[in-house]
């Protein structure tokens, strides 16, 4: 079961109730002759709150901001209802009794109820549920105390309960007039109201200073409506006071401020949030599009045909709507997709598309720098990112491989150490691992107007984990071509050497072994005995160039490992170290050549190094043979060195790299003062 589907279904619930007293709400308005248009503003505003706090509450169980949003909407949706029905029941004639009293009391304390503790206690306890401080619980106790206070002036001190309009009343069976007498002006409830929504906003502007990160840009958000909610109710005194038409201007610009602070908080979730909530949120825009319509589409034909309040053509009215419905439906189930896509992720594409595109990409055919350039292009994209980039592992070395755009600033290589992801200045790095190997990393620098946020994060983390697979197939295209690249190298040096070798040795011999036969020719004649002499030292000399010409050749291939295998050759090598050296080679047998091969010249190179950096007092070879593997140990007692900063010189990535093209594979271990051991290994069949 998916996480979605594991979230609490009880707000949507809530929601759909809500959506239906609003729906009541609305075609009684329809029937008791009032303005649909003038309502429309707070049903699709209260709508919002139910839709934002349904989806806060349904991804996170007890949150209080989704509870204050959700409650407020079905609060005043209920008492939206209740208002029209009590205005239907007196202009039916219906003036007392249970149902019209309950309504009109649920019509007076909906509104109080429903409206003011959202935009009272929202902007105290956005965004993480919970006061600023202690301090603030005076403030939030004052809150409930004045809207404690209302209500009971409302139940007990009202004389006359009124529905939607004020020509529509009924008596108040519970009137107290002790209480009545105690009346409060319009100016005063209008001061107490608005200071303490200024106090609200001060904490939430207290709130912004103290906050960093995320937490800052959502208050900037559900600010920016706090203030524009705050200047409508100025507005609409001010339009009072000075004769201006106080219904329709409030109407306007309170419609209009109610609906942007819903719309303020569904921004702070939906941009600073994990996208997976996004998949929901679409939907939701989506359902409340729909229902937007059905809406629309009743009032229009209510409006245009007047089939409720006459009573006829009732058949034909539902005829139109079904067919109006009908031919609207695709089209705005379309329309709303758009609109909720460009409203959760901008012009950007969804994470799930950056995914699909992503996979599709990865399963095309495209030469190695391709696929980087276009996974950094798709990255870069799919975050908004300023610039992006792909890095690649290679030893201890993290290297830029590719970067989107194709002109970003280059950057340095960065440094591997104990396997973990170094920092890179400036941009967020997220590591790309593929059985529990670091492989490399993904990174972004974003643009300070988009900062990254935890949507954006989990999405580079999902390409980064889909990205394992691609860099190990890089990299091991990367690791041949740098395999290739050192043989090459490496017969260079050999060929080189030999060269230097023969140039230096054997041929500086011969030049001089030619010059002394010459001499000793001329001196046969003059000096017999001196001639012999020198006869003596040119067979010396011979026998000296003989012994560098074997040596040069068992350089190249050893005639004992042809003839006797490794364990002969290995020794007669031991006998000419400057390091005691002692073979182990018990119980071998004979192996292909290129295996034996392999194997003689790895022990050979780390006894060269031995013999060369490790100042040791002695050295072991050990070869065995278990388990289908030949396994030669290389041990000596030398000073060591530290891997982690050093790493395998040349000579040991020679080891790694003869060992490897015969599927082999080579471990060193080595501390500074303990020594060093060179270990390795190749399949052999038995």
């Amino acid at each position: 079961m998916t996480d979605i589907a594991r979230r609490a279904r009880w707000p949507w619930v809530a929601l759909g109730v809500f959506i239906s007293f609003a729906i009541v709400g609305l075609i009684l308005v329809a029937v008791n002759g009032e303005s649909i248009a003038e309502q429309v503003p707070y049903v699709i505003a209260f709508t919002l709150f139910g839709v934002v706090g349904a989806l806060l509450l349904s991804r996170l169980r007890g949150n209080r901001i989704g509870g204050l949003l959700l409650f407020g909407a079905a609060i005043t949706g209920v008492s939206f209802a209740a208002s029209e029905l009590m205005t239907y029941l007196v202009g039916e004639g219906v003036s007392d009794g249970a149902v019209v009293v309950t309504a009109a009391l649920v019509s007076s304390l909906g509104w109080l109820l429903g409206i003011f503790p959202v935009i009272l206690f929202l902007p105290l306890l956005f965004p993480s549920g919970h006061l600023p401080s202690r301090r603030w619980l005076p403030i939030a106790w004052f809150c409930v105390a004045v809207l404690g206070i209302l209500a009971v002036s409302f139940v007990f001190g009202e004389q006359q309960l009124t529905g939607s309009t004020d020509d529509v009343i009924v008596a108040n069976p519970f009137y107290v007039p002790a209480i009545g007498r105690l009346a409060i002006s319009d100016t005063v409830i209008s001061v107490a109201l608005i200071s303490l929504l200024l106090a609200s906003v001060a904490s939430l502007v207290l709130r912004f200073r103290r906050s960093t990160g995320i937490e800052r840009q959502q208050i900037k958000w559900v600010a920016l409506a706090l203030a524009f909610l705050v200047a409508s109710f100025f507005v609409s005194t001010i339009a009072g006071a000075i004769g201006l038409d106080e219904n329709l201007i409030d109407t306007i610009v309170s419609g209009i401020a109610f609906i942007a602070l819903p719309v303020s908080v569904a921004i702070a979730v939906l941009q600073y949030h994990l996208y997976d909530l996004d998949v929901v949120v679409k939907k939701a825009l989506v359902a409340g599009a729909l229902v937007l319509l059905v809406i629309a589409a009743y009032a229009a034909v209510v409006g245009l045909l007047g089939v409720v309040t006459s009573g006829n053509e009732s058949s034909g009215s539902v005829f139109v709507v079904a067919l109006v419905l009908g031919l609207a439906f695709r089209p705005v189930t379309r329309f709303a997709r758009r609109i909720a896509d460009r409203i959760v992720y901008g012009r950007r594409a969804t994470p799930y598309e950056v995914l699909t595109e992503f996979s599709e990409r990865v399963g095309e055919s495209y030469a190695t720098e391709d696929v980087l350039g276009r996974m950094a292009q798709i990255l870069g994209q799919a975050t908004g990112a300023g610039s992006a980039r792909v890095w690649l592992r290679l030893g201890s070395e993290l290297r830029p491989a590719a970067s989107w755009p194709t002109d970003a600033e280059p950057t340095d290589v960065a440094v591997v150490a104990n396997e973990v992801l170094p920092t890179i200045e400036g941009e967020t790095v997220l590591e790309v691992r593929d059985r529990g190997e670091l492989l490399g990393a993904l990174s972004v620098a974003m643009p300070p107007s988009d900062p990254m946020n935890p949507s954006k994060e989990r999405l580079v983390r999902d390409l980064a984990s889909q990205a394992g697979l691609v860099l190990r197939n890089v990299r091991l295209v990367e690791e041949l071509r740098a395999s290739q690249r050192r043989l090459v190298t490496a017969q260079d040096h050999e060929r080189r050497r030999l060269e230097r070798n023969i140039h230096d040795g054997a041929q500086q011999q011969l030049v001089a072994l030619s010059v002394k036969t010459r001499l000793a020719r001329d001196l046969t004649a003059r000096d017999p005995a001196k001639a012999a002499e020198m006869l003596t030292q040119i067979d010396a000399e011979i026998q000296t160039a003989l012994d560098d010409l074997r040596d040069l050749a068992r350089g190249i291939y050893p005639p004992l490992l042809v003839d006797k295998g490794l364990g002969a050759a290995l020794d007669a090598q031991a006998r000419r170290s400057p390091v005691p050296i002692t073979i182990r080679a018990d119980g071998l047998g004979r192996y292909p050549p290129e295996v034996e091969a392999a194997i003689y010249f790895s022990c050979l190179e780390a006894l060269q190094n031995v013999a060369k950096y490790a100042d040791a007092s002695s050295a072991t070879v050990i070869l065995t043979q278990s388990n289908g593997h030949l396994t030669f140990e290389v041990v000596d007692d030398g000073r060591g060195f530290d891997l982690a900063s050093q790493g395998n010189g040349t000579g040991l990535q020679g080891i790694a790299d003869r060992l490897g093209a015969l599927h082999g594979d080579l471990t060193v271990r080595s501390e500074p003062g303990a020594g060093t051991r060179v270990r390795g290994r190749i399949e052999v069949r038995a």
